[in-house]
């Protein structure tokens, strides 16, 4: 691994060498949460937007995923690409994006997509597939071929990373380790791990 004062340029690299050789969504992350009592759950989401203010996702708030990082925004995320054998750890607190850039975002998304975030009330129980199929039909007559504006409980998130863990796999499960920590001032100090 080459190492770089920079952990989000070696992130991008990573990045792009995933969008060359991954089959499906090289931008997809397993975000991990938690309840401010410590019980954690995870789920796929994907990546859109990576700078230094962080690492950018939108979601349902109102869905679980939205609702633990509300009450506890400390999270965790893990890119892991099976075809270059290389993953990536991210922690630090999750924070809201502003609605400039949830409404910006949600301009760019295929209609039915924005038709789904007004259909779906995202994690709560379906009593079968007929009800959200109704729903969709619904939200589809009900904007017709206007725009469709962003949903008031729909928005994203930025995960502040504190840490930034680079994986590598080597032979004989001698892995090369490397992890960023960010100091205070904005810049960032190494340590590799053992395997």
């Amino acid at each position: 691994m080459t190492e770089t004062p920079d952990p989000l340029a070696l992130f991008h690299a990573w990045l792009a060498e995933a969008e060359a050789r991954e089959p499906n969504d090289p931008n997809a992350l397993a975000l991990a949460t938690a309840t401010p009592d410590g019980r954690p759950s995870v789920r796929m989401v994907l990546l859109k937007h990576a700078d230094a203010d962080g690492f950018v996702f939108y979601t349902n708030l109102e869905s679980r995923k939205g609702e633990e990082l509300k009450a506890n925004p400390e999270a965790a995320m893990l890119f892991h690409w099976k075809s270059l054998a290389r993953q990536v750890r991210v922690e630090g607190p999750a924070e809201p994006v502003t609605d400039e850039e949830a409404d910006a975002y949600f301009a760019t998304r295929a209609r039915g997509s924005q038709i789904g975030a007004w259909a779906s009330p995202q994690s709560r129980p379906l009593e079968g597939r007929f009800e959200l199929e109704r729903r969709i039909a619904t939200y589809t007559a009900k904007f017709g071929v206007g725009s469709v504006p962003r949903p008031p409980h729909w928005s994203g998130f930025r995960l502040r990373p504190r840490a930034i863990e680079f994986w590598e796999n080597r032979p004989f499960r001698l892995h090369d380790r490397t992890v960023y920590h960010a100091r205070a001032d904005g810049t960032w100090v190494t340590e590799k791990l053992y395997p």
